[in-house]
Formats: C-alpha cells, sequence, structure tokens
C-alpha cells in the first residue's frame, strides 16, 4: 500500500469513528441531534429544539444567519403562527426546560457548539411567566405606588428570561424588551418496537 495511502487512512481514522456515534454532548447524555441533524432532542423532556435560533438558519452543518431580537409578544405571536402552519405545536420554553440545555461543567458555561452552533450566549425569552408567588400586601406603600395590585400586575409587564451563557434566570425584564428566542416542539414519536414488528410481519405477508 502507498505510503500516501496509509496516511490518509490514518488521517480519516478519527473522523470516521465520530460520525459512528461518538456523543456531541459527553456532558450532556440527554441531548442528541435528530436523524436529520435539524434537531436537538432531549430524551428525558421529549423535547425537540432547533439546531438554530430564530433568524438563523440550519445548512447541514451550521447555523447562517443573523440572530433576531423579539419582544415577548412578537415571539408568543411567532410561536403561534408557526403551530398553525405546521400543525406542530410550537412554544416558548419554560425556564427549567432552557436551563438544561446550558452545559455548567464547560468553561466557559454555554450551550454546547456541537450542538447549537453559533448560538448567541444571552438572554432569551420563556413562557414563565409567575414573577413573585410570595404574598403580597396591596396596602404596602411600595404595592401602592404600582397602583395597588400587589405583584401578580408584574406579569404583565415583566416576564422570565434565560441567559444561555451562564444558565442564569431572572423575571424582571420587561415584556418590550427585544430577546434572542429558541421556540421548542414536542420530540417526533418513534415507533414501538412491537408495532415496528407488526407491521414489518404485514409487509411479509403481502
Amino acid at each position: 500500500m502507498p505510503i500516501l495511502r496509509r496516511l490518509w487512512i490514518v488521517l480519516a481514522l478519527p473522523a470516521c469513528a465520530w460520525g459512528q456515534g461518538a456523543p456531541l454532548a459527553p456532558n450532556q447524555p440527554h441531548l442528541q441531534p435528530s436523524d436529520d441533524g435539524a434537531y436537538v432532542i432531549d430524551t428525558q423532556s421529549r423535547l425537540a429544539w432547533p439546531r438554530c435560533v430564530e433568524g438563523m438558519s440550519w445548512t447541514g452543518s451550521t447555523c447562517m444567519g443573523t440572530p433576531r431580537t423579539l419582544t415577548h409578544a412578537q415571539a408568543l405571536a411567532l410561536a403561534t403562527q408557526r403551530w398553525k402552519a405546521e400543525g406542530v405545536r410550537w412554544r416558548l420554553p419554560r425556564v427549567p426546560e432552557l436551563r438544561r440545555l446550558v452545559d455548567k461543567s464547560s468553561q466557559p458555561p454555554g450551550l454546547n457548539p456541537r450542538l447549537f452552533p453559533r448560538a448567541p450566549a444571552d438572554w432569551h425569552w420563556t413562557a414563565t411567566a409567575n414573577v413573585n408567588t410570595a404574598a403580597v400586601n396591596p396596602y404596602a406603600y411600595g404595592n401602592v405606588t404600582r397602583g395597588g395590585q400587589g405583584e401578580s400586575s408584574l406579569s404583565l409587564v415583566q416576564g422570565w428570561a434565560v441567559d444561555t451563557g451562564s444558565g442564569e434566570a431572572r423575571s424582571d425584564f420587561g415584556r418590550g424588551t427585544p430577546l434572542y428566542v429558541r421556540l421548542v416542539r414536542p420530540a417526533p414519536q418513534l415507533p414501538q418496537p412491537e408495532a415496528a414488528a407488526a407491521d414489518s410481519e404485514d409487509e411479509d405477508d403481502n
């Protein structure tokens, strides 16, 4: 075998081994790319995440384009529009769901760049609405200055966001603030082994 050919095979081996199932996120085994590569599947929560934030598109190997920032209302409207157009239950994620994507064991913490290439490490909108569940005295001076409605009124103007560069969550973002958006949907249902076997037998009979 020519020396150059041997060298090529040696250099290609790591790439081949990687393509045969080496995990893209060894610190987060619950996150796996979908078969077509367009999504990251959380195998524990059964959610499917786009590889790219809104404004960017998946090319098959990376995310291209410019990330968009949206207000909270715009993000909700986008999820509703996509749900109606595709018949898939797209929505804004909740705080715990979005925080599961952050690999806090990496240095620095953030989204795994192999799973989420070119992802902005910044604040993203969530669907979590409750700002403060503690009881509020509507007669307290601080609450009177907010119109005497208590903390519940804050949920109308403030919302929760997650910093994907650290995993931090905050509840004091004005809903009119433009932030990044990464929608989420239920993961595609895989056929049950019994059903798949039955379908195979039916095909054999035919």
